[in-house]
């Protein structure tokens, strides 16, 4: 006669299963291992990591940078010759590849966390390498053609780091439920140290992060200063092609205190406005003149330039992505609209009282008027009705004649200088990159009597920070989206954030000392069973947390010695026991 054994039936555990088979194509039980991770998978590991962080930079990066994405086009527009948007392929791969990531990393703490072995694919090693090395030509890339860029991730974390900590602060409490797991179950008291000393160290450095955390937006409400003026930068140009005069008159109708545009001189002597060196980009010139396409613009006549279209271009590129915003009579205007001239802008900005700011560019050297730009210039801006309070003149290039020839004329430099330098020389305001000052540096111009406008500045959270500073005006190619922004987006006293980062360090602290004391207690639980006492049971299922964490071992016994003790184990678990009985002959 032979016995059988009973065969053990175990509980599916679909979740570990999709675990330990997404991260490493390990989907059956026998695949699975609690050993220690050998030191090329903990290589990998750091890798993975190292590219979570990289990646988790660029994301910021990009995000922030949205401020400036026309900037971005246009750079890469004089570069390649042809106009398009390339922002989205970098944040679609940025988008795909840090979600990728992050799911490898989750996945990778859940192992952690379970105490299984880290084994990852092949496939997603490949996949690994592939996103660090992509993300690193990016950044390789992004500094050699865009390096002032950077400049932005200093500048947001004035506008969200009190609220990057928190977030922060919260990831790393709640990552202690996986390092008090890992201490409770190491057995080296090295191992543990290390560990320990690790999370306490960056725990400590969260806690006290806030000390080193400064931004203008932290002041108490009675030092905060008016509201700036906004200047529409080409107009409104997100929502109207730009320099051309239904953008103005749209920037106009958005309330902005001032136009800014670029200057250039036709052949014949006519300023008109124009920010590119040619008309490829802005004017359907491959119709009118196929064969002057790469001409400088300053080379037409102007009854050349009345002849094309500078509306089209906009309906058709779409540039800011609003043109499905717009209604059938706005479209119809922008498609018509043609090269605006500097006089048509002056009598817009008289009729409405408004400033006006324009960049002139000197003409190439074959011009006619190469070297008397600058009077003509002012001779067109003192034959319009403008008022002469209401020009802010920017060229650098024989400032003290025209001081003399136009007191009247508002002077502001593009260039830094100190404050003292700015006063000898008569200069009231300073236009400059929004990148290009410091809050102490705003504070000084501001006590010197130096009125500071910042461009270009088209996010509201940008437009809060500069406010919070003491900027007295900005230029903005979204004045739709500023004039939504009657207050700064987020504004504390210094004891109010005080209290909050204090408050959320004592709960951090509260949570990760209940965390680790709850673990020590559910693991030394666990040590107090003898695993080979612990057999499963498709009938019954223990409740007991301490039965199923040994749910994987298999007792096989003797069949002479073994079958007593089988069914004793059975007994002393509340289990049924069945047998299978045969007769031999």
């Amino acid at each position: 006669m032979v016995k059988h054994q009973p065969l053990q039936v175990y509980e599916r555990q679909l979740c570990l299963s999709c675990i330990t088979g997404i991260y490493g194509c390990r989907w059956k039980r026998y695949q699975r291992s609690h050993d220690d991770t050998t030191k090329w998978e903990l290589l990998w590991s750091l890798i993975l990591l190292l590219t979570f962080c990289l990646l988790l930079v660029w994301c910021y990066f990009w995000w922030e940078a949205h401020n400036d994405y026309n900037e971005f086009n246009w750079f890469l527009y004089n570069r390649s010759g042809e106009w398009s948007d390339g922002t989205v392929p970098i944040l679609a791969t940025t988008a795909a590849g840090f979600t990728y990531i992050a799911l490898l990393m989750i996945l990778a703490l859940c192992h952690v966390s379970l105490g299984q072995q880290l084994n990852l694919h092949w496939l997603h090693k490949v996949g690994v390498a592939v996103a660090l090395l992509t993300t690193v030509a990016g950044v390789i890339s992004i500094n050699q053609t865009w390096g002032q860029e950077w400049e932005i991730i200093p500048i947001s974390l004035q506008a969200t780091g009190p609220f990057l900590h928190i977030g922060a602060l919260a990831a790393v409490t709640a990552l202690s439920w996986i390092v008090a797991g890992q201490v409770s179950r190491a057995e080296k008291t090295r191992f543990q140290v290390v560990v320990m000393l690790l999370y306490l160290s960056l725990l400590l450095g969260l806690y006290v992060t806030p000390l080193y955390i400064t931004s203008p937006c932290i002041m108490e409400h009675a030092s905060l200063k008016p509201r700036p003026d906004v200047i529409g930068l080409r107009g409104a140009s997100m929502l109207a092609p730009e320099n051309t005069l239904w953008s103005f008159q749209r920037a106009l109708q958005m309330n902005v205190t001032g136009l800014e545009a670029d200057v250039a001189i036709s052949v014949d002597g006519v300023p008109f406005l124009m920010h590119d060196r040619t008309l490829r980009r802005t004017t359907d010139i491959e119709k009118v003149f196929p064969d002057r396409q790469t001409d400088e613009a300053a080379l037409f006549n102007w009854t050349d330039l009345q002849q094309l279209n500078a509306g089209q271009w906009f309906l058709k590129e779409d540039p800011f992505w609003t043109v499905n915003t717009l209604s059938s009579r706005e479209k119809t205007l922008i498609a018509n609209q043609s090269v605006c001239s500097l006089e048509q802008l002056l009598n817009l900005s008289s009729y409405h009282n408004s400033t006006v700011v324009f960049r002139l560019r000197r003409p190439p050297l074959e011009h006619p008027f190469y070297h008397s730009w600058i009077n003509d210039t002012l001779h067109a801006v003192q034959q319009s009705r403008v008022p002469q309070n209401l020009v802010m003149w920017t060229p650098d290039e024989h400032r003290a004649q025209i001081r003399e020839l136009a007191p009247g004329l508002i002077q502001t430099s593009l260039e830094k200088r100190s404050p003292q330098s700015l006063n000898q020389s008569g200069i009231s305001r300073l236009l400059l990159r929004y990148n290009q000052a410091s809050t102490q540096e705003i504070s000084d111009f501001s006590e010197s009597h130096i009125n500071l406008t910042f461009y270009t500045v088209n996010e509201p959270w940008l437009f809060s920070v500069l406010w919070c500073s003491g900027v007295s005006s900005v230029s903005s190619e979204a004045p739709h989206i500023l004039k939504k922004v009657p207050y700064p987006i987020w504004h504390l006293r210094p004891q109010d954030y005080c209290l909050m980062w204090v408050t959320a360090d004592l709960i951090s602290f509260a949570v990760v000392v209940g965390i680790f004391i709850f673990q020590k207690y559910r693991m030394s639980g666990m040590r107090s069973y003898n695993p080979e006492q612990i057999m499963l049971s498709a009938a019954v299922r223990r409740s007991s947390r301490d039965m199923s964490v040994m749910k994987e071992k298999l007792i096989f016994s003797e069949v002479g010695n073994g079958a007593g003790s089988a069914e004793e184990l059975y007994e002393d678990n509340d289990c049924d026991y069945y047998t299978n009985q045969g007769i031999s002959q």
